[in-house]
Formats: structure tokens, C-alpha cells, sequence
């Protein structure tokens, strides 16, 4: 055996299998059926959750039950913990007027939990507060059924200066960033050693692309390419992650849209969904301007408030993304989809069902600088790209194939404001997911 395979561990090794794997297999996970109904019945629950949630485990500045408690009482049903590079599951001591949660937050934690919860001492004439760890937590705050903690990481990952993060929920063992030849390939090495820790312990995780704006790291020609990553953060709670992009910076609804042009209409790749998260670091003085709980979150359809019925469940789609808009009902069929909004009085609602056609032009363009230099970002493609096909001033609307369609998905936006709004002169939103049209259809 040449000795450079005898330096490989096992977990190398299953990374290398599941990437050969990724390469030869064109679906790694389930996709949504064509026909499905998503509302509320006697089997099935909408569970309203946050899959991205710092703490002073990493670069939030509050403990994790604290932000725990603070989602269980405005009635989330799940959050994920999602500290950067690490999983709170040590044992590590912090001084309570030095980290970034301050004397504040340690008061607001003792006020709390008051009966001997907050352990506490002196080192070296240092006064020092225990970090609890994620199971501690869960253990106080979990209710079966009720409100679920589920144990995440953001991979915080770049390549030469360009960040990359990515989060995978319902983790069991740390991932280290894997790093990569360019950010396609980082990207891709960190979702190898996810899919690969997922098929060693049988557990469902997963795995998603945060804010690709944020320093504007990743494009769509990046990650339209990456096989086994099936979710992508359309909306992000972070003032600082251009959502909305610029002049030269297409926005994350535009990368969707391209990315499930290419996919779909040339790859033969499996369908790339949207999520809307917080990515809260400050839990104090809300609301303000800045990152902080409450902006986004998804309504996952299952039977079940556990990792093992919530991430199949999205896996297929079944969940669809807010930051203040009710969906009552997202009905997908061979003839179309349908929205039906759970509308409040006195608020008025568009629906806009956009989607990419057979025909458009699939060559994008550099984009240009003042000075005619080319910017590395997402390239700039064919309007018929995610075009507006249809809207509908009402609280339910429907979309009906006329058979070019490659996918149609649904944006509503209410007349009412965010109340904590990510970018100023925010409203209310929601997404569904796409659904996919006739002209993408799976052969049997």
C-alpha cells in the first residue's frame, strides 16, 4: 500500500467515498413529489423554527439558555445552535465582565435562573461564570413536542479572502473547515465530510449555504455546482449580509432563481431551496440595528417536533420560509401552484409567482466596473431569468403551467411593515419553495 494512503484516517476515508459517490449519483436526498398539498391536518403540524443562533459559545452575547428561553416564549417550536467552528459540548469557563454578553447579560442570566443553576468561582483572583452546555440546556428547556433544541455548527470556512459558511443542524461531531482549491471546492469538502459524518452515524443532518452575500463570497456559478447542498439561505437576519445586493451584486432571490435555471434546464441536478434565518449575535436592546432574534425563521410540515421528522421533511420540501408573512396552504400539482395566506385584517397581500422559462439566453455576462475592470461575482444572465410571470393582489392566487415552464416559485409580500426589519423599509415576506415544471419534469 503506498504510504500515502496509510496517513489517511477513517473519516478521510469516508469523506473520500461519499465525494465519489456525490459525483456519480445526481440526487443525494429525496425531492418533493410534483403533487403535494402542504396545509395543516389531522397527521401533519406547521412547526415554526430558526436553524442559525450564535452565543457566547463563539461570537454571540448572551448564553445559550437565555436564547434558548427567549424563542420558547415567543412560540417557536425549534432552534438550532449554530456557533461558529465549535460544539457547546466541553467544558469552558468565561469572566462574565469581560466576554461579549457583559455584566448585563450575566445579570439578566442570575435574575433567571435564580436557585443554583449558575455555576460559579474565582480562579486566580478571577471571577468566572460556566458556560452550560447544549444538553444541559435541552435537558431544562426541551418539552417533547413542544419546543425542541436541535445541536448545529456553522463551518466557518474561506477561501483566500473570500468567507464561506456553511450550517449543518442536528450535527453529532465536530467538523473542522475543510478548506479547498477555490470556494467551490471548499464548499464541496465541507459538504462531503457532513453527508459522510451523516451516513457514519445515521443520523439526518443538514446542511445548508449561509449568506452568500456576506463579503460577497459566493456566487451562483459556485454553488450551483455542488452536489449534496439542496439549501441556501434566501433571506438572513444580518443587517451586514446584503440580502437585496447592489448595482453590481445580483441579490440572493436572483441567485436562487439562476441556480435553479442551470440546475434544472442543463445539470439534471436536484432543486435548490430557500430558507429564511436570524443568525442572531445580539439578544439585548431589541429591536435595533443590529443582528439580532425574530427577522426569519422557516414552517416545517411534519409529523413529528424531531430532527428525524423535521430534516426529511424538508428535504422534500415541505416547509416554506417567512419573516412575517402566514402561509395557510402551498399546493403544488402538474397544472400549478397555488398560495393561500393566513391574512391578518386591514393587511393586503401580493403574490408574486416567479419562475424561468424554455427559450432564455443561458450565457451570462462579466460584470463590469466604473473603469471597465471585470468583478468577480455572479455573472449577469437573461431577464426571462427568474421573471416575474404572474402577480395576484389577493391572499390566495394561483399559478397554472402553460408547459415551458423549468420551475415556478412563489414570493409574498404584505403591506405591512417588519416591525425589525434586516434593511430599511423592510415588509413582511414569505417564499415558497419551487415547484418544478413541466419542461423539468423527472422521467420515471
Amino acid at each position: 500500500m503506498p504510504a500515502s494512503l496509510k496517513k489517511l484516517t477513517v473519516a478521510s476515508l469516508a469523506i473520500l467515498v461519499c465525494s465519489l459517490l456525490l459525483v456519480l449519483s445526481p440526487t443525494t436526498v429525496p425531492e418533493a413529489s410534483q403533487v403535494q398539498a402542504l396545509a395543516a391536518d389531522g397527521q401533519l403540524t406547521w412547526y415554526r423554527g430558526n436553524l442559525h443562533a450564535h452565543s457566547l459559545w463563539s461570537d454571540g452575547d448572551d448564553y445559550l439558555e437565555m436564547i434558548g428561553l427567549w424563542y420558547k416564549e415567543r412560540d417557536y417550536d425549534f432552534l438550532c445552535f449554530t456557533d461558529h467552528n465549535v460544539l457547546s459540548k466541553t467544558e469552558r469557563w468565561t469572566e462574565p465582565t469581560k466576554n461579549k454578553g457583559g455584566q448585563r447579560a450575566f445579570d439578566k442570566l442570575k435574575a433567571q435562573f435564580p436557585k443554583g443553576w449558575v455555576e460559579e468561582r474565582t480562579l486566580d483572583g478571577k471571577h468566572e461564570v460556566k458556560l452550560k452546555t447544549y444538553q444541559q440546556v435541552s435537558d431544562k428547556l426541551a418539552e417533547p413536542g413542544k419546543f425542541l433544541l436541535i445541536q448545529g455548527e456553522e463551518i466557518t470556512d474561506r477561501f483566500k479572502n473570500l468567507p464561506i459558511h456553511m450550517n449543518a443542524s442536528n450535527i453529532q461531531e465536530l467538523i473542522p473547515p475543510l478548506h479547498g482549491e477555490s470556494v467551490y471546492q471548499t464548499m464541496q469538502n465541507n459538504v462531503n465530510a457532513v453527508v459522510a459524518q451523516r451516513e457514519r452515524t445515521g443520523e439526518p443532518i443538514l446542511i445548508h449555504l449561509n449568506h452568500p452575500n456576506f463579503g460577497y463570497g459566493v456566487t451562483a456559478e459556485d454553488l450551483m455546482r455542488v452536489r449534496g447542498e439542496n439549501f441556501f439561505e434566501v433571506y438572513n437576519g444580518h443587517p451586514g449580509v446584503k440580502n437585496s445586493g447592489d448595482k453590481q451584486h445580483a441579490s440572493t432571490e436572483k441567485i436562487w432563481d439562476i441556480i435553479l435555471t442551470k440546475r434544472l434546464g442543463e445539470f439534471g441536478m436536484e432543486m435548490m431551496y430557500g430558507l429564511a434565518t436570524d443568525d442572531g449575535h445580539n439578544y439585548h436592546d431589541v429591536p435595533s440595528r443590529k443582528s439580532e432574534p425574530g427577522r426569519g425563521w422557516v414552517m416545517v410540515l411534519a409529523d413529528e417536533l424531531t430532527p428525524q421528522s423535521l430534516i426529511p421533511a424538508m428535504e422534500l420540501g415541505r416547509f416554506y420560509s417567512s419573516s412575517g408573512v402566514s402561509l395557510k396552504k402551498v399546493q403544488t400539482s402538474k397544472k400549478g401552484l397555488t398560495i393561500e395566506v393566513n391574512s391578518e385584517k386591514d393587511v393586503t397581500y401580493k403574490i408574486e409567482f416567479i419562475g424561468t422559462k424554455k427559450g432564455y439566453n443561458p450565457v451570462g455576462k462579466p460584470v463590469v466596473g466604473n473603469k471597465g475592470q471585470e468583478i468577480p461575482t455572479t455573472l449577469q444572465y437573461d431577464d426571462a431569468i427568474g421573471a416575474v410571470l404572474k402577480t395576484a393582489t389577493d391572499n390566495k392566487a394561483t399559478y397554472n403551467f402553460t408547459g415551458d415552464e423549468l420551475y415556478v416559485r412563489a414570493v409574498i409580500t404584505s403591506s405591512k411593515q417588519h416591525p425589525n426589519p434586516s434593511e430599511v423599509g423592510e415588509f413582511q415576506r414569505a417564499w415558497s419553495q419551487p415547484a418544478r415544471g413541466p419542461a423539468a419534469m423527472k422521467t420515471e
